[in-house]
């Protein structure tokens, strides 16, 4: 819908004040996931440090290294490398938080994996960017903070205490997150479509493809890593998530700022921007779905299972 009609979705991309509504439909959503968990839940993802640094490790690694080689195996020209590069040096973003919660996942172990990578990217970022492309690049850790806690922490607490103060009664909010949920992201992805239609259309080529391998391979290399270290299934999903989906509006922020000659550098953060939550909308609805038919399954099982012991 962004992409056929722009000039609806044009507001999804403005601001109210000094903040941008994408923030503020995140933030809402961030407040309502907050309703949904608990003290306790945080407490427990503390109790697993090992899955915390498990996904930094993963985040930059993986997603830093497959920027870099797929840049080179698909021959892309040097700003593009740059741009496809910072993307994969970036952080999570903070969409992962809620298709997290859309996937059934670790929602409190998702916070607590992006906000770890948020803390260590100011040192990473431009460490691994330098060592892939030998350029310096500097950007704001206090500007990176106070975004996340904007966003993600806040409404978080925010949440906690509502259903601390409510109680039973905030199941009512519990019902309607799911569809609340889905359409803020569709929102959200036809806004930076419509945002980036010119950037979309100019660069319908090889990096499109690139930006897709991209994401799909983190994903799903985030989600086998979690398997084959003992992570149980919905904390594998999370990972999965964590890894596939970054900061792409730090990115684009860190190519147009220190890269002003390579426009076309701030590209691949644009296209990774829409897509990354179309890819991560499908693999929660895949999940999800996967998840209700291995319950379906067990179900059968336990009633078939009934009813020969009573034949029995």
């Amino acid at each position: 819908m962004g992409f056929v009609m722009p000039d609806k979705f044009t507001w999804v991309t403005s601001k109210i004040g000094d903040q941008p509504v994408i923030n503020i439909l995140l933030g809402l959503i961030m407040f309502g996931m907050g309703v949904t968990l608990t003290v306790d839940d945080f407490k427990e993802v503390l109790k697993r440090p090992k899955d915390i640094v498990k996904a930094g490790a993963a985040q930059f690694t993986v997603m830093a290294s497959l920027a870099f080689i797929l840049s080179k195996l698909f021959g892309l020209e040097e700003g593009l490398m740059i741009g496809v590069v910072l993307v994969g040096t970036c952080p999570g973003g903070t969409a992962s938080n809620v298709i997290t919660y859309l996937a059934g996942g670790d929602v409190a172990l998702s916070v607590a994996m992006t906000t770890f990578s948020t803390i260590l990217a100011p040192v990473l970022t431009p460490a691994i960017t330098y060592i892939l492309i030998k350029e310096s690049i500097e950007f704001s850790p206090v500007g990176m903070f106070i975004s996340i806690l904007q966003v993600v922490i806040l409404p978080i607490a925010l949440g906690l205490v509502v259903k601390y103060i409510l109680k039973e009664k905030s199941q009512i909010i519990e019902e309607y997150m799911p569809g609340l949920s889905s359409l803020a992201i569709s929102c959200t992805v036809a806004g930076v479509i419509a945002g980036n239609v010119d950037t979309i259309l100019s660069s319908l080529g090889i990096v499109v493809v690139v930006v897709i391998i991209h994401n799909l391979l983190g994903i799903f290399l985030g989600y086998f890593i979690g398997k084959i270290t003992g992570m149980g299934r919905r904390q594998s999903i999370t990972l999965g998530i964590e890894v596939g989906l970054q900061n792409s509006g730090l990115a684009s922020s860190l190519a147009a700022t220190h890269f002003p000659t390579m426009p076309i550098a701030t590209v691949p953060a644009a296209l990774f921007s829409a897509w990354q939550n179309i890819a991560g909308s499908i693999f929660a609805w895949y999940m999800k779905s996967r998840e209700a038919k291995e319950a379906s399954k067990k179900e059968k099982v336990i009633v078939l299972e009934k009813e020969i012991t009573e034949i029995q």
